[in-house]
């Protein structure tokens, strides 16, 4: 059986601004993966484009522009479905600064999705961390199950965690699409009840017929069921 994903309501991580990042390429393919979306159950989509320094040099005003091109295409093509934008930080030497502005796309209620480097822990993230809570900021870490120096370091996540940081796991992961280590780790995080928001990191159809099969995985069903996932307070 699929799981419902209409219990969660809201999608939090996507990249459907068309053009702007390694997302959607297009006006077109941005409606059809969001026509996707709505049919897999979803009532309303943050899409959160990447902000990086060194290569998505993307700003609050480009992003609502783009924003505001889908919403209008939306409502062009009667697709009924609640739409806006926030972004994706990238933990770059630039967004300590960004975050003293305290000029953040947010999610709703304060929340910021930052993402960290995948090769190894950035020195500075647990200022990262305090910056974005001195600022008021809730600091939402994107697929936590993604870095593979906490494969074997799982402490370090409950550290960050117990810190205040909400964890968001990519649904896709527990499909082993990204590899088999990011599934066992996925799966131990649901296990143990440290998920605080799930999202799809959709970019293109190929993650879309990557969902149609994880929605029947039955760590998937689990994660749902934990009662404890923010994704419809968003």
């Amino acid at each position: 059986m699929p799981a419902d994903l209409s219990v969660l309501q809201t999608d939090m991580h996507s990249h459907f601004i068309p053009g702007i990042d390694d997302g959607s390429k297009s006006i077109e393919e941005t409606l059809q993966l969001i026509v996707a979306m709505k049919s897999l159950g979803y009532k309303k989509i943050i899409t959160t484009p990447h902000i990086m320094s060194d290569y998505y040099r993307n700003t609050p005003e480009i992003i609502h522009a783009g924003m505001q091109q889908v919403k209008e295409a939306l409502y062009k093509q009667n697709i009924d479905i609640d739409f806006s934008a926030a972004a994706e930080y990238y933990l770059d030497y630039e967004f300590i600064q960004k975050i003293k502005q305290k000029n953040l796309l947010t999610l709703s209620a304060n929340y910021v999705l930052f993402e960290l480097p995948f090769i190894s822990e950035p020195p500075n993230l647990h200022e990262c961390i305090f910056e974005l809570q001195m600022a008021g900021y809730k600091p939402v870490l994107a697929h936590v199950e993604r870095y593979p120096y906490w494969h074997r370091q799982y402490d370090k996540i409950l550290s960050i965690k117990e810190k205040g940081v909400l964890l968001q796991l990519n649904i896709n992961s527990l499909s082993g699409h990204y590899t088999l280590p990011v599934k066992t780790m996925a799966e131990k995080l649901i296990d143990e009840n440290m998920i605080d928001l799930l999202g799809t990191d959709c970019h293109n159809f190929n993650h879309i017929h990557l969902l149609k099969h994880t929605i029947c995985l039955p760590y998937l069903h689990k994660a749902i069921q934990t009662q404890t996932l923010l994704n419809n307070q968003l």
